[in-house]
């Protein structure tokens, strides 16, 4: 296992972290293109997760807003070369609700999935490259990256 954990003192850290990894993935674009990346998000309502997704998401090159997917599942983004996938499962009350939005049409090459609440999607979302944890400290935030594939120690090592 491989796992970096931070201590963030504001918002402004928490998007720095998330830009840092957005640019490691442009660092491995061919590795990355080769399937899906998967990142999970976890942690409390209101750690972090959506932030980190749009300072991601921004990173790799919208420009606009970056909605929240909680009352829609996902947002999806056309960033060249990637699509990114932003899921927010919190309001998914079974999993195969998943097989009836076509969670299918939302894998394969060249994609990105940020899933936050990944757990209330068991079984149908793919394993993740990464997991990153946004916990409370304080008043600031530790966030635990964690790599459970290579090419998330690849990405990981690269920020």
């Amino acid at each position: 296992m491989h796992k970096h954990t931070l201590f963030l003192k504001d918002e402004a850290a928490l998007l720095e972290a998330a830009r840092k990894l957005a640019n490691a993935v442009k660092a491995h674009e061919d590795s990355v293109a080769e399937s899906a990346l998967t990142i999970y998000l976890l942690g409390e309502l209101g750690a972090g997760k959506t932030t980190f997704s749009r300072g991601f998401i921004q990173q790799l090159g919208h420009q606009g807003h970056v909605k929240s997917p909680t009352y829609t599942l996902v947002e999806s983004y056309d960033l060249a070369p990637w699509q990114i996938n932003h899921f927010d499962l919190y309001r998914l009350a079974d999993p195969e609700e998943l097989e009836f939005m076509g969670i299918r049409d939302y894998l394969g090459t060249h994609r990105i999935i940020l899933a936050e609440w990944p757990q209330r999607g068991e079984g149908y979302l793919p394993q993740p490259d990464i997991i990153i944890t946004i916990d409370y400290a304080d008043t600031a935030r530790s966030i635990t990256l964690e790599a459970l594939t290579e090419r998330g120690r690849e990405l990981l090592d690269t920020m």
